[in-house]
């Protein structure tokens, strides 16, 4: 059986499967400069790492959804209405005040983060033939990976870091319960390392790419949420590990692998240098969405102007989310028909 790549194997394993190894690598590498760079947090860190990623990966689902004719008619109504429920929904939580805002947002973008985890690993063991114990034995892996980092983070001391704000998630310290967690996750890992092995000297073959996802998601959360204390560190592993893989997801599948009438409007990305305007579109777009989040909300990277916009927060930050909580939503959906 050949091997399921989504692409190619070069091109899965330097940009959907590598960026996980490829940062971890840098971080114990370079470990004591990224200390300093933490202590000098600067402009430029983050403009690559939240606007040219974290902030551009969402606006690749356009490239699926909105930009594309067809999909457009398909989901007509749920492409309407749900940046209309995200916004609503959003300033009836921000009217409870911000904390329970952002609060929400971030259960909700931990939700997806483990579910893209999860979406890759499925897409890379289409080609196996399945039984109902190798897929919970896979399943159970994935979320444990992604599941038991986050129990950590809940049930610990303190972190150096946060998803989006301070205090954002229900914590309760406690050694006890970490103690048994761990050892819970222990054993799903190793009866997966054991169940896989197996299965792969039966059937003389072992799946690279799916066994590369779960490994990739397991050493990233665990090294960027459990071993190391670090906010840059939680960053560059949460963030890379994530946006990365889904921008070159979008690009492999919606645009570089249909032809010019599948794409419709966006033909011309076949016939120019479709990944550097596809690239440029993103950037231009997370910039911008960035800009007004700094204007109307932050002033902290980005700072020019003294006019106080605190009195309408409810709105314009509610507003401002919507790209990125419609794309946690809507990200749950169109990726289904894929086989």
């Amino acid at each position: 059986m050949e091997q399921p790549w989504i692409h190619k194997a070069k091109t899965d394993l330097v940009f959907i499967i590598g960026p996980s190894f490829f940062v971890l690598a840098l971080i114990f590498l370079f470990q004591d400069y990224i200390t300093e760079i933490e202590n000098e947090y600067s402009f430029y860190t983050w403009l690559f790492l939240i606007v040219f990623i974290d902030v551009a990966h969402v606006y690749a689902t356009l490239f699926k959804t909105y930009f594309v004719a067809d999909e457009f008619q398909k989901q007509r109504k749920r492409l309407i209405f749900l940046p209309i429920i995200c916004f609503v929904i959003g300033i009836i939580l921000f009217s409870f005040g911000s904390l329970v805002f952002w609060s929400f947002l971030a259960y909700v973008a931990v939700f997806h983060f483990i579910r893209q985890q999860y979406g890759f690993m499925r897409l890379y063991a289409r080609k196996e033939a399945k039984t109902k114990i190798s897929v919970w034995i896979d399943n159970l892996a994935i979320y444990a990976s992604t599941g038991y980092p986050m129990l950590y983070w809940f049930f610990s001391s303190k972190r150096k870091f946060n998803w989006f704000v301070e205090d954002e998630f229900f914590k309760f310290q406690n050694e006890s319960i970490l103690e048994l967690l761990f050892w819970v996750y222990a054993g799903i890992m190793i009866l997966y390392v054991v169940y896989t092995a197996f299965q792969s000297i039966k059937n003389r073959f072992f799946n690279i790419p799916k066994n590369s996802i779960i490994l990739g998601t397991a050493l990233s959360w665990y090294f960027g949420i459990v071993y190391f204390n670090d906010d840059l560190i939680f960053t560059l592993l949460n963030v890379v590990s994530h946006g990365i893989p889904y921008m070159a997801l979008v690009y492999f599948r919606e645009i570089e692998g249909k032809s010019e009438k599948e794409l419709g409007n966006l033909s011309f990305l076949k016939r120019y240098q479709g990944i550097l305007i596809y690239i440029g579109i993103l950037l231009l777009i997370a910039f911008s969405e960035e800009f007004l989040w700094e204007f109307f909300v932050w002033n902290e990277n980005i700072s020019i102007s003294s006019f106080d916009f605190s009195s309408w927060q409810i709105f314009l930050v509610p507003l401002l989310s919507v790209p990125q909580f419609t794309h946690y939503l809507l990200d749950g959906f169109i990726w289904k028909s894929k086989k």
